[in-house]
């Protein structure tokens, strides 16, 4: 079914990339220096972005970035474990990736008696770095636009279940028919909502080892209460190595595989970074939805992110008070409060920044021009009732979206007990589909992970935590939506917690001895034992609920609005076909550019571009779990022992730019102008969060560990100087040419014994560097204030359109009451 009387015919990929690139010179001739937003497709760079990257200051062409020829920027981007980047920077192999993106082998490889996470780790050797089973690093070989291929066959006619089965099949042959080696995979992709398909031929390597991470007093330092804010201090990032077999290809671990040779390694900068400079994060970016209708955006804004910020309120206020009144439960549970309030803090920051900058009148204005653009042109006019249809859509699924997020946020993310009966829930399936042999398998391996679970498990938090959900949800849905023992009674905060009681006593699910004694029992009381169990009735209720009275006709419109969306991407190239569209984040490699750059939050407030070992020490508080400081460190700031890694006397720690990046950019290179790296991306400024969906120049930041900082901690605090012998330094701002070229350039000997002239040349080049950075600060100064003043003049025009509204307004209504 479709909502409008002819359907639009699927562009090709070769009219899709006409109207892409058909805008991209006057573009570069309107150039936006503060450009920032878009995750763009490497193998499109030379037709669509190189000359803007140029001319923003990158001294690469697109060439160098993206080749099948010849080793470049692509052949060091990894995708770490296929959930984190990482990049390569040394001819061994050498993988930075982020902290947290190596927490979990980290912790893997920790006891109490050689805690790696407290401690650290630093290998002191090949033969020291640790194995980590079922970790990957996958690099991609090329990629190929498979789009007409892929839509092979599909026609106006279709339903949506055909178009895809369509789709589908044309996919599988297309993995068999694209040429790839023996060890390499294929991998397709849907863009642009399903208009185009892009085919990636991968190579994924599955001998990776630990080779160092600093203690979590620098790799987690601020944890909760720095997490997603600016001012940031914290030394994100571990290290690890791919190994190969002799052939330099794929191997299973084996203790005569070598160190991984590729076909490029990122050279690292100590020349540090300026306001202005510019700067790309290179990766594996996640999910973003910017092409939403404005319905999409209010969705978010009115149904699904109160519904998770209020109950994760809830969740977190009951673990806090537990953890505040007790040492012991605070540290058991620091990682379940940081994992819920993650996602908390993001939304707020999230919601704040939609509403703060404008985003639905950015869509409004958007949505204004595509009306008047489909009405006066026939070639458009298929998609004439596209955003009435959207209307519709989210009219009909707005009232299912809040209940769905309840169930998910109470039943599926934040009580414990719930997640223990889904886990014995899915046992029980295993039995009954699979059989009794499979069945003891997996029962083996919940058992294993029995011990870790409850350690950190506390029966009265967790009680008191789906009381207050369960409370708000009572208050807050249809009871036709409720399960079955939630429809009656228990308005009262003291009849739940009197009902829950009985439940967690009447259950297995809440101790570590009664569950070892029920995973020991055979399959037939096994089964009884679950069925009998009143958690995971409650659960059995809850789902049954949700698929009986939720989850179809959510399904349905859901299906629907991604069919429109589809539809309106189409739209979109076709209207607009003057501007550029980047295609959402999806998991595939990425490139984003912008530049150093400080930002304003709020009125009297400038947050600089850096942060210094100083800010570490100001926020230092002996013993804390977030703020504590190592003896080491200490030592370290105190006596300003820096090597070469310091600016001016001073340890840079992070530094943020106008990058567009999202989840699965963690562990991303920051790279310069000249392709070197400068950082490491791990996470956004609270203002930025909505860049998901909205991305803004203006306020959005990455956040990034300055390379100076991680090598610094690799030397000087961790003594693990052979790691930087593997690396290229470089000094880019410097001239980044050889020793002779600087001696030519000055018109001295071409002796290379002159040491003198050599050292002389270098300073002359370093002087006149400064000068020029010196020069770019003023221009970034006075390019600020009339930032300034530009953003000055658009708050007067708002505030002058809001007025002229209102006059607008009484008018009409003075009008209507006379007419009365």
């Amino acid at each position: 079914m479709t909502f409008y009387k002819s359907k639009p015919s699927i562009m090709t990929a070769n009219e899709m990339k006409s109207k892409l690139i058909a805008g991209v010179f006057f573009l570069c001739l309107t150039i936006n220096l503060q450009a920032g937003d878009g995750m763009w497709l490497p193998l499109l760079l030379k037709s669509l972005n190189e000359a803007e990257m140029q001319q923003m200051g990158m001294k690469l062409s697109a060439e160098d970035i993206y080749s099948v020829n010849q080793g470049s920027l692509k052949d060091a981007i990894v995708h770490f474990g296929g959930f984190c980047t990482s990049e390569i920077i040394s001819d061994q192999g050498l993988l930075l990736t982020n902290h947290h993106c190596g927490y979990g082998q980290i912790q893997s490889h920790s006891s109490v008696e050689q805690n790696y996470l407290k401690e650290g780790f630093w290998a002191k050797a090949l033969s020291d770095e640790l194995p980590n089973p079922g970790l990957t690093a996958t690099l991609i070989s090329r990629m190929e636009d498979v789009t007409d291929a892929a839509l092979a066959g599909v026609t106006d006619a279709m339903e949506e279940d055909q178009r895809q089965s369509t789709i589908d099949a044309n996919l599988a042959s297309l993995r068999e028919s694209i040429e790839h080696e023996a060890h390499e995979d294929v991998v397709i992709r849907a863009f642009y909502y399903g208009n185009a398909y892009y085919a990636f031929v991968t190579v994924t390597y599955r001998d990776i080892r630990l080779v160092g991470a600093p203690p979590e007093s620098i790799g987690k330092f601020g944890a909760d209460t720095d997490n997603w804010v600016w001012p940031r201090h914290t030394g994100d990032f571990s290290l690890f190595r791919i190994y190969a077999g002799a052939d330099n290809l794929p191997a299973d671990y084996s203790a005569d595989n070598v160190p991984y040779q590729p076909k490029h390694h990122l050279p690292i900068s100590l020349d540090g970074v300026d306001p202005g400079d510019f700067t790309m994060v290179f990766g594996f970016p996640g999910r973003t939805q910017e092409y939403l209708p404005s319905q999409g955006i209010s969705q978010v804004l009115e149904e699904i992110n109160p519904v998770r910020i209020s109950l994760r309120d809830k969740a977190l206020a009951v673990m806090d008070k537990s953890m505040r009144a007790d040492p012991a439960t605070k540290i058991k549970y620091a990682s379940k409060f940081a994992r819920i309030a993650n996602g908390w803090k993001k939304w707020i920051g999230e919601s704040q920044g939609l509403e703060d900058y404008g985003a639905l009148s950015r869509k409004y204005d958007l949505e204004k021009q595509f009306t008047q653009r489909v009405n006066q042109a026939e070639s458009l006019s298929a998609y004439r009732g596209l955003l009435d249809h959207f209307e519709n859509l989210y009219t009909d699924i707005n009232p299912y979206v809040g209940v769905v997020e309840y169930y998910n946020e109470i039943f599926y993310r934040n009580t414990e007990i719930f997640g223990m009966a889904n886990r014995m829930m899915r046992l029980q399936s295993t039995l009954d589909t699979k059989g009794k042999e499979e069945w003891l398998e997996a029962v083996k391996k919940e058992k294993s992970r029995l011990a870790d679970y409850y350690k950190n498990y506390s029966p009265q938090i967790d009680r008191e935590v789906t009381s207050a959900l369960l409370m708000q949800m009572l208050q807050e849905i249809d009871e036709s939506y409720l399960p079955a023992s939630l429809q009656h009674g228990m308005v009262e905060k003291e009849a739940m917690d009197a009902w829950l009681e009985i439940l967690w006593e009447d259950s297995h699910l809440d101790s570590q001895t009664e569950m070892e004694a029920l995973l020991s029992m055979d399959d037939q009381k096994f089964a009884q034992a679950i069925k009998d169990d009143p958690v995971v009735a409650l659960m059995r209720e809850a789902r049954d609920r949700l698929d009986a009275n939720i989850l179809p006709e959510y399904r349905r419109l859901r299906a629907d609005i991604s069919t429109a969306q589809r539809q309106y991407m189409a739209a979109l190239l076709e209207a607009f076909p003057e501007r550029r569209f980047y295609p959402d984040a999806n998991s595939t490699m990425r490139i984003s550019y912008g530049q150093v750059d400080g930002y304003e939050p709020r009125d009297a407030i400038t947050y600089q571009h850096q942060t210094y070992l100083e800010g570490v020490i100001e926020k230092y508080v002996p013993g804390d779990y977030e703020f504590d400081v190592d003896e080491k460190l200490l030592s370290l700031y105190e006596s300003k022992d820096y090597g070469d890694y310091a600016d001016d006397g001073r340890m840079p720690v992070c530094f943020i730019g106008s990058n567009h990046t999202t989840g699965g950019n963690s562990g991303s290179p920051a790279i310069d102008a000249h392709g070197n790296l400068i950082g490491l991306n791990f996470d956004r400024t609270w203002e930025g969060t909505m860049s998901d969906l909205n991305y803004d120049p203006e306020i959005c930041r990455n956040i990034m560990v300055d390379i100076r900082y991680v090598l610094f901690i690799t030397d000087r605090y961790a003594g693990a100087s052979r790691l930087i012998e593997e690396m290229d330094l470089v000094h880019p701002k410097a001239g980044q040419v050889r020793d002779n070229e600087l001696m030519s350039s000055t018109g001295k000997s071409m002796d290379m014994t002159d040491g003198a002239s050599i050292a002389q040349a270098k300073s002359q080049a370093k002087a006149a560097a400064k000068e020029a950075r010196d020069a770019a600060k003023e221009a970034k100064r006075a390019a600020k204030e009339a930032k300034k003043a530009e953003k000055a003049a658009r708050k007067a025009a708002k505030r002058a359109e809001k007025a002229s509204k209102k006059n607008f307004r009484e008018a009409l209504e003075i009008m209507e009451s006379i007419e009365q």
